[in-house]
């Protein structure tokens, strides 16, 4: 019988693919957990689709009052022209939900990147170097910590727009009220991890051979004390998109010629709903539950893959686990087997070292 052969680099290939960020989770999850995290990823791939692709999904624009046939009409009840209704504006409500997803998107892209760049560069720098600097970053952050984040956002894009602003400058309103909000979390994160790494003793080697404070930093410090960053991401951006909606609630949001926003739509659809005219606010507002829902699965799930007190370990008669990364190249995996001993590919004692069996 002939035998397929796996070279070295079919195997790492084949260990590299295994170890990409979800995919590797998806391996550790089980049970219940792995529900909960296909069911955030398939509702985060849901959102982000919707948001890319919103001028092709969408049948008017979002600003879009008529059409051929004349106006649309405010409030009139789901029908083949208009299959989720109309607004009190008179605006096509499933173009509104489909369009307000991309300015969510906007919104968390540019305010998870200003807070991760900020937060993770000011944590870096208090936790490595310390002293007074570190202890002025510590007090102002627990005080803007201290704050309740959609009153600070209130204030922030006040004072950034005056609460009216286009779509681009109130997407960046929003974003970086919300940055400022986010900032704190980041850096205490990666300040705590920053402390942490730099007493261990690859850090002082490093000092010992003359490295500089900047490439012990970036080289050696900042990537061990962002593995975490991940984690926080997924629940702040679920966070953003509520704080959005709450400014857009709030009328300080972007306004309705100028994008869809889910909030202000939710503020809009208030009257109409002692009215029985309920197509108005349970669309908009299911959007924001779906989105939020599935980034907290998504950032839940991943939480408790990485605390191994959390993580449900998998039965290795089912899936045997990774080949460490430190082994050679083409070395076969091998399965722990509780209480007895390690077992190859073939059930035997001793590991496989020929090709693998077709």
């Amino acid at each position: 019988m002939a035998t397929a052969v796996t070279t070295p680099e079919q195997a790492g290939r084949r260990r590299s693919w295994r170890r990409l960020p979800i995919v590797h989770q998806l391996r550790q999850s089980v049970g219940l957990q792995r529900g909960m995290l296909i069911a955030g990823l398939v509702l985060m791939g849901v959102f982000v689709v919707t948001a890319v692709f919103a001028p092709l999904l969408a049948p008017y624009e979002y600003g879009q009052l008529r059409d051929d046939q004349g106006t649309f009409g405010a409030q009139q009840a789901p029908s083949a022209e208009h299959w989720l209704g109309t607004t009190v504006g008179g605006y096509d409500v499933l173009s509104r939900v489909i369009w307000g997803s991309r300015t969510a998107l906007y919104v968390i892209v540019v305010a998870v990147l200003l807070s991760i760049v900020l937060g993770v560069l000011l944590g870096l720098v208090s936790g490595y170097f310390g002293g007074w600097l570190d202890r002025i970053l510590v007090v102002i952050a627990d005080a803007v910590y201290a704050f309740p984040t959609l009153l600070l956002a209130i204030v922030v894009a006040i004072v950034i727009s005056g609460g009216q602003s286009s779509m681009w400058g109130g997407i960046f309103a929003a974003a970086i009220s919300i940055t400022v909000v986010f900032i704190p979390q980041y850096f205490r994160v990666v300040r705590a991890e920053t402390v942490r790494v730099k007493a261990e003793a690859y850090v002082e080697s490093a000092k010992v051979i003359g490295a500089s404070n900047r490439r012990i930093m970036t080289r050696h410090v900042l990537r061990n004390a962002t593995r975490t960053l991940p984690l926080i991401l997924t629940l702040n951006a679920s966070e953003a998109i509520l704080t959005l909606a709450g400014l857009g609630f709030l009328g300080l949001g972007i306004q309705p010629t100028a994008a869809a926003e889910w909030g202000y739509d939710l503020n809009r659809a208030l009257s109409d709903v002692s009215s029985g005219i309920w197509w108005t606010s349970v669309f908009p507002g299911a959007a924001i539950v779906l989105t939020v829902l599935g980034l907290t699965l998504v950032g839940e799930s991943l939480n408790d893959l990485a605390d191994p007190r959390l993580r449900t370990r998998r039965r290795v008669a089912d899936v045997p686990e990774d080949v460490p990364e430190d082994a050679p190249a083409g070395t076969p995996e091998v399965a722990a087997v509780p209480g007895g001993t390690l077992s190859g590919p073939d059930g035997v004692g001793a590991p496989h070292t020929g090709g693998t069996r077709a």
